[in-house]
């Protein structure tokens, strides 16, 4: 069958666009913006690429079309689409009869954390012979591509909240049907598509109503939307992660979240290391043995494959050394999970080393300004700030200057501008973190330039 998926390059659609490749499907593709690091996976594996969304592109007549959440209606490609009445699905749709309904899920939610303990609970599986398939919405360094598909009983999904296409308002997640369910955390985001806190966690509820009574939902009792969302209705097991009535607690042996152990009341179940810092990140590492443990692995051997496991690409991803200076590339893209980064980045370089933090609002969110109240709050832990203010953004950015209790600067001009000012601020004991959520025009690599040149 020849399939053709419309907005290709993003992480969920170029998973697909693998999946069915390796189901022995004639696989194509197209986006309006093809960019790494998807576009280079794609095209690795011998997946033609079409530029733009031009109507052209159906002339071979595909026998489906893959739909990306991307598209929308006055497209050329859509509008004819439409017109001739050719055969198409969802991205979510499509992967829910390709593969889901035949195998036991593992689904992984929640505002932030999800490409991250996507990553650990498939490497857990796949350390101890399970051979998940799996589809991660970014690039797991131990795999080096972000899905696969296997003959394995296991499919290990990132279980996303975003809306599924143009014709399918419903969360990703609904169409996943998992037997095991994370919920990492619920915050608001997803301001373009999403009116309000209550909003989402209606989508959420709804996977929740289609987990078998069989099935397990991992929640942290601390978060009180994931408690608001468990309480609207509950018919499978539950491990509510902090709270009274469960067994586990992570109790942490170094500051910086690189280390922790696992407690069964007062009995230590194993000792993790990670090549991560962050108590987020220690949290992760929990819940994905949670998960892994739901399905007969023991903690002992999911800690023992969380001491090799490797962090997905851009998360805390360290592109560039000069003497000793380091430069990180992060996708931290809402106020919590910028908090929570530079807060377990402080805790490992100790409060001597300066830190600065370069941030663009790429996000639809940030770009419309939602959350914005908490967003200067966020870069306390570092020392300076630097936030890009691109043409997408509308609202008065001088807010964050008021909250950032650090010096922080807004530039408007151009992003060479802005490498500028970067390296002007960069002693030689300087840690750089450089955050988005798109390719911020290679901001990362061209500082890494000039600050080698200097």
């Amino acid at each position: 069958m020849h399939i053709h998926i419309l907005g290709i390059c993003g992480t969920f659609m170029g998973g697909i666009a693998l999946i069915a490749q390796q189901a022995g499907h004639k696989v194509t593709g197209s986006d309006q913006n093809v960019y790494p690091p998807m576009s280079d996976e794609l095209r690795a594996a011998g997946i033609e690429i079409y530029q733009g969304y031009g109507a052209e592109q159906l002339e071979s007549k595909p026998d489906l079309i893959v739909v990306g959440n991307v598209m929308k209606r006055g497209m050329p490609v859509v509008e004819r689409m439409l017109e001739e009445r050719l055969n198409y699905v969802s991205g979510p749709e499509f992967l829910e009869d390709l593969y889901l309904r035949s195998k036991t899920v593992l689904a992984v939610s929640g505002t932030h954390g999800k490409t991250t303990t996507t990553a650990m609970l498939t490497w857990i599986l796949e350390a101890n012979g399970r051979n998940p398939s799996f589809l991660v919405g970014g690039i797991p360094e131990n795999f080096g591509y972000s899905a696969r598909a296997t003959a394995s009983e296991y499919f290990v999904i990132e279980a996303d909240e975003y809306d599924s296409a143009f014709f399918d308002k419903r969360s990703k997640f609904v169409h996943y049907h998992p037997n095991i369910a994370i919920i990492n955390n619920i915050e608001f985001d997803h301001a373009d598509i999403f009116n309000s806190i209550e909003d989402i966690k209606k989508q959420f509820h709804q996977m929740v109503r289609i987990i078998p009574s069989s099935g397990t939902v991992i929640y942290p009792a601390t978060d009180a939307n994931a408690v608001d969302t468990i309480k609207k209705g509950l018919w499978s097991h539950s491990i509510a992660v902090g709270g009274a009535d469960c067994p586990y607690r992570m109790e942490l042996t170094h500051e910086d979240g690189s280390a922790f152990k696992v407690l069964e009341h007062d009995t230590e179940l194993c000792a993790v290391t990670l090549a991560a810092t962050g108590v987020h990140n220690a949290h992760n590492a929990f819940m994905a043995l949670l998960a892994a443990h739901a399905i007969g692995i023991e903690f002992k051997d999911g800690a023992a494959a969380l001491a090799t496991f490797k962090m997905p690409k851009r998360r805390m991803e360290l592109v560039g050394t000069i003497g000793d200076i380091k430069v990180y590339d992060d996708f931290a893209h809402h106020p919590t999970a910028i908090a929570t980064t530079l807060e377990g980045l402080r805790k490992s370089v100790g409060p001597e080393r300066r830190i600065v933090c370069v941030f663009e609002p790429r996000s639809n969110s940030m770009k419309m300004g939602a959350n914005r109240e908490f967003l200067g709050a966020s870069f306390a832990a570092a020392d300076e700030v630097f936030v890009y203010h691109n043409e997408a953004v509308h609202w008065d950015m001088s807010i964050l200057e008021r909250d950032c209790p650090k010096p922080l600067h807004i530039v408007m001009t151009n992003t060479q501008d802005l490498i500028d000012a970067v390296v002007k601020a960069t002693d030689e004991h300087t840690t750089i973190v450089v955050m988005s959520n798109g390719g911020f025009e290679n901001v990362k690599g061209r500082l890494v330039e000039a600050l080698t040149a200097r």
